[in-house]
């Protein structure tokens, strides 16, 4: 080969090896940073106006929730565990009540008591209205308690 072709063929090479690296290395910094900005706010992924929120993250309780738990013995962890696990009660539920929509859910607490617990879905919290011994009728005498609701079955 000749020596006038030699400046050419190491430019070339040169070159190609600069869009190797430049490929290599700036594709990583590239998907590094479209990674993160991809990453999104879980509750965004949930429509909280279609259907009961099961998400304890949102929980927020009333005071007469917290005087029908202190009178019942039920604790803000079996709270939790029904309102992750129990079974919605279409009856007792009102998905058109205002300001947000009341879903009573029903289960049996790890010490055995059947309860019903009636959330408030707003948009940012959930709110635990009431909490409700399906078995025993507990004298409670909480705000807000009156003859017109009646905690019966």
């Amino acid at each position: 080969m000749n020596k006038k072709w030699y400046p050419f063929v190491l430019i070339a090479v040169l070159g190609i090896a600069l869009l190797f690296i430049k490929n290599c290395g700036g594709s990583n910094k590239k998907s590094e940073i479209t990674t993160n900005d991809k990453i999104k706010d879980p509750a965004s992924d949930v429509n909280r106006n279609r259907g009961f929120d099961r998400r304890i993250s949102y929980i927020e309780y009333t005071a007469h929730a917290k005087c029908r738990m202190n009178c019942r013995h039920i604790s803000q962890a079996e709270v939790q565990e029904i309102m992750q696990e129990g079974k919605i009660n279409y009856n007792k539920t009102d998905v058109s009540a205002r300001p947000c929509p009341a879903y009573a859910l029903e289960g049996t607490t790890k010490d055995d008591q059947r309860v019903r617990i009636v959330f408030g879905q707003c948009d940012l919290k959930t709110k635990v209205i009431t909490v409700i011994d399906l078995n025993k009728d507990w004298s409670c005498d909480c705000p807000g308690d009156d003859d017109k609701y009646k905690n019966r079955n």
